[in-house]
């Protein structure tokens, strides 16, 4: 199944039409965007990467390699990668074996590609060695581009699943939970960190947004094919909507091996919830390019202000019997 970049033209009495900055591969642009703090003005270029990751941590790196190249000649400041961009097993227990901490080889690796390249990294779903020999973490890692991991958050909510004709996945088997909130600055706006399964409990993009002051969530996946056909998009737009926030949405595409396949269709929304950049195919290894609109964001939150109008509500004390 192939789709087309859309290109989205709102017409709303609340809001001016957006005209998305959008590019692909196929349409590079040689103009480099300047480094821009949090709660900043202007534009900032991202990258959002697909892939199919596999068993072997080498070729893995070998691709994310050349997509962070592909990101830096399309003058992106920041590149998002999906949930085990590093890794995928084959059989179960593997990924165990392979966990190392965020001190270890594989992840000095990408943090020479972020130097080398001048780029920040968004790495999702990173098998960091646990507290004990028999479970892992699930770590979200962030990279600047001196190469020094700024931040990182370990998911919260764990895959523990019974898919519907599809298989059982029980990640809490060999994961332990993360438990804290995470959001961190960057040169592409202030990111709120989450990873995949974390989709489905909007509280916690709610405490991102007005807690946190998120401006972008990141949403590293490997959705299953079953649950991404139905659910994947329809989340993600609810997510940018109802925190008004950009959401980039990295995503494992195809078949990893005999036993388990990943939805694809890597996604960046702005805070209207239009889809401003999106792979051509839903399935192949590739980057799509868009321009984080702060001028947008501000105006979208300006003009609808649910900051403003949210209340503190107990559902259970105000029921009514």
């Amino acid at each position: 199944m192939h789709f087309g970049l859309r290109f989205l033209l709102i017409k709303s009495p609340l809001l001016r039409p957006i005209r998305p900055n959008v590019t692909s591969l196929s349409v590079r642009s040689a103009a480099t965007v300047a480094g821009l703090s949090a709660m900043a003005t202007g534009t900032a270029r991202v990258a959002v990467a697909q892939m199919t990751s596999v068993n072997d941590i080498a070729a893995n790196l070998d691709t994310c390699s050349r997509l962070v190249k592909d990101a830096a000649s399309a003058g992106a400041k920041m590149v998002f990668f999906p949930e085990a961009f590093s890794y995928v097993a084959a059989k179960d227990g593997d990924s165990l074996k392979i966990a190392e901490p965020l001190e270890g080889p594989v992840m000095k690796q990408y943090c020479s590609l972020a130097r080398e390249s001048c780029i920040w990294l968004s790495l999702g779903g990173f098998q960091e060695k646990g507290p004990d020999d028999e479970h892992l973490c699930n770590t979200h890692v962030i990279i600047d581009d001196n190469g020094e991991i700024k931040s990182t958050y370990r998911k919260i909510h764990l895959f523990d699943v019974d898919v519907p004709g599809n298989m059982v996945y029980k990640e809490s088997n060999f994961t332990t939970a993360g438990k804290n909130v995470v959001a961190v600055d960057s040169p592409v706006g202030r990111l709120g960190l989450t990873v995949c399964y974390d989709l489905r409990f909007p509280e916690l993009y709610q405490q991102l947004r007005f807690q946190h002051e998120a401006q972008v969530l990141l949403v590293p996946s490997a959705f299953t094919k079953v649950t991404g056909e139905a659910h994947w998009e329809l989340l993600l737009r609810a997510r940018a909507i109802e925190t008004q926030c950009y959401v980039i949405a990295s995503a494992q595409a195809g078949k990893h091996n005999d036993k388990r396949e990943s939805y694809g269709d890597s996604l960046i929304i702005d805070p209207w919830g239009a889809i401003v950049a999106r792979l051509p195919d839903r399935l192949s290894t590739g980057i799509a390019v868009a321009d984080i609109d702060f001028s947008l964001l501000d105006s979208v939150r300006t003009k609808m202000p649910i900051a403003e109008h949210r209340k503190p509500i107990n559902f259970w004390k105000h029921a009514s019997l």
